[in-house]
């Protein structure tokens, strides 16, 4: 029987692969790539040749039975998201969940993710945290905030970059002006930024400064 590998990729800084990745990247028999366009410059760039085919949120359901079967063949698969870890708010649960039910070997080789840097120089106590992920859109959302108004825990939330002034706002609303709150941008790369500070400290700097790229949000529970 074959295996399934589970690889972390750098959420930007190239140089956070790690050695282990690359071995196994070159090793296995196919490489599962949430978008092989954005993969193919990473594989070009270490110099991995191993065939590459799509694994993403919109075929996953399809692909899924055909890989295990394949691995069970005696074929090896190593997964990768376009950064950080696989299954982490990115495709990778479904494929996983299959292997351990089919008696498939499943290994996740540690490696980057960007909420654990964000949430240690955030400043915000780490000994217990919840990780919430991209909250609902529309649907459930305001019944999300409601719940999460009342953690004490820290919370860790992703927010695409063109939301994140209005999420700042829900904040306000649900959370309280001065709660607070740190924004990482753009992780590892060349213009990495944390802002900390209350709610409405932050929400006033990124409405002078729309921000782009990759963004973490981490929020203090609430207090006793």
């Amino acid at each position: 029987m074959g295996k399934l590998y589970l690889v972390p990729t750098p959420i930007g800084n190239l140089d956070d692969m790690t050695f282990r990745a690359i071995k196994v990247l070159k090793e296995v028999d196919y490489i599962l790539a949430e978008d092989t366009r954005n993969s193919g410059k990473l594989l070009k760039h270490f110099e991995i040749m191993t065939p590459m085919a799509s694994h993403h949120m919109h075929n996953e359901h399809k692909t899924v039975e055909g890989i295990v079967k394949r691995i069970q063949s005696g074929e090896t698969f190593a997964l990768i998201s376009d950064a950080g870890t696989p299954a982490i708010s990115d495709p990778g649960f479904l494929l996983t969940r299959a292997c351990v039910e089919a008696g498939v070997e499943v290994e996740c080789l540690p490696g980057a993710t960007a909420f654990v840097p964000a949430l240690v120089n955030s400043g915000l106590p780490n000994d217990k945290f919840v990780f919430e992920g991209f909250l609902p859109d529309k649907k459930g959302r305001q019944t999300r905030y409601l719940v999460l108004a009342e953690e004490t825990r820290t919370m860790i939330i992703y927010v695409s970059p063109h939301k994140l002034v209005k999420t700042l706002q829900e904040f306000k609303e649900y959370f309280g002006e001065e709660r607070q709150i740190s924004v990482s941008r753009e992780l590892s790369k060349l213009h990495e930024e944390t802002v900390r500070g209350t709610v409405i400290e932050v929400l006033s700097h990124f409405e002078a400064k729309p921000p782009k790229g990759e963004i973490v949000v981490i929020v203090g529970g609430k207090g006793k």
